[in-house]
């Protein structure tokens, strides 16, 4: 993400634009909430929100891989806070210091700072003293298309002693069902949807298959196998999947990355690997079996093609620091295949073809 981020201009725009804050709310149903996402470069999802009284406006990726929310503040004097908007707690009245420490860990870098609560707004639903964390010092985030990042994972992956957003929104009654799903645009600045509160069935193809989550921290499910060609690629005895709208690519255990990275005959440009973009349409698929039923992920998703035109492999390696057993996490690249819905109330994950 770094080196494509570094085509500095295209961000500036990018930050700059994009500050249309509609939300459509659907008429034919009242209490489901339609959040607009911009879509930078099939690398992250980002939408607005406000905080604060008067709203102080951010944008964030909304990411079902964390369960916290923070933004910089003016309390911040790294590179990353010089280039993102900062929340200024002195000019807002309903802001509430909690002082308690913050120290956060991403793939993407780091940030640390404290934790306050004021009043959360995405599109017309309201959040009040709703805790969140507010950058001192943030590392590897400089060029990032996005100022925080809003977590909506369980409330056991966030900072402890705190309740996420999305717990706060259904526990105030703003939101019936304790359900949230995603549709992710391809190569499509607009026209990607975080939708809070239920599901808007146009967005996908077919029924929704429901998974039950695996254990409540993650968005984790159990998947049988991972075949490529018909051939038992991975996950030979079962494994694990995490469902993680603030990952771009697909990641799996070193081992097994680089066996397919092989297997497609990528070779190292840096710290990617490319293919021949005259080989793309004859590469195989990567087909995920969850539940009984295939989610083939083609080389069309797998592989992007980079601003310079080389055609990249979308997969990296690394799951085996998450977790001690066989582990993937199925990002964006899955996720602009298969509309995903996340069913608090039930522990369920549901997909189906996006549209």
């Amino acid at each position: 993400m770094r080196e494509t981020l570094r085509e500095k201009n295209l961000l500036t725009n990018f930050l700059a634009m994009n500050n249309d804050d509609r939300s459509q709310n659907v008429a034919h149903d009242p209490k489901l909430s339609l959040h607009p996402l911009k879509n930078y470069l099939d690398l992250a999802y980002v939408g607005n929100i406000t905080i604060g009284t008067p709203p102080q406006q951010f944008k964030v990726v909304f990411d079902t891989g964390s369960a916290d929310l923070w933004v910089p503040s003016t309390y911040c004097d790294s590179a990353p806070c010089h280039t993102h908007k900062v929340f200024n707690p002195f000019k807002s009245t309903t802001f509430r210091l909690s002082g308690m420490p913050v120290d956060l860990t991403y793939g993407s870098g780091r940030m640390v700072g404290f934790l306050g609560y004021d009043t959360v707004r995405i599109g017309k639903l309201v959040d009040v003293v709703q805790p969140f964390a507010l950058s001192q010092s943030q590392f590897g985030m400089e060029h990032a298309p996005f100022d925080g990042i809003l977590g909506l994972g369980y409330r056991s992956l966030a900072i402890q002693g705190t309740t996420p957003v999305f717990d706060n929104l259904k526990r105030r009654g703003q939101i019936i069902q304790p359900v949230f799903a995603f549709y992710l645009s391809t190569q499509k600045e607009n026209g990607s949807v975080v939708m809070l509160g239920g599901v808007d069935h146009r967005y996908h193809k077919g029924e929704l298959q429901w998974i039950p989550v695996s254990r409540t921290h993650y968005w984790q499910i159990t998947m049988s196998r991972i075949t490529m060609n018909g051939v038992v690629f991975g996950c030979l005895h079962g494994c694990e999947g995490i469902l993680d709208t603030g990952t771009s690519f697909l990641l799996g255990p070193s081992k097994l990355i680089t066996a397919i990275q092989m297997l497609i005959s990528a070779s190292p440009v840096g710290h990617e690997f490319a293919v021949s973009c005259s080989s793309v349409a004859s590469l195989p698929s990567i087909v995920f079996t969850i539940n009984g039923k295939d989610y083939p992920v083609p080389p069309q998703a797998y592989i992007r093609k980079s601003l310079q035109g080389l055609c990249l492999s979308s997969l990296a390696g690394g799951t085996e620091n998450v977790s001690r057993s066989e582990t993937w996490i199925l990002g964006d690249v899955f996720l602009r295949l298969y509309f995903s819905a996340y069913d608090q109330g039930n522990n369920r994950v549901g997909l189906a073809p996006a549209v």
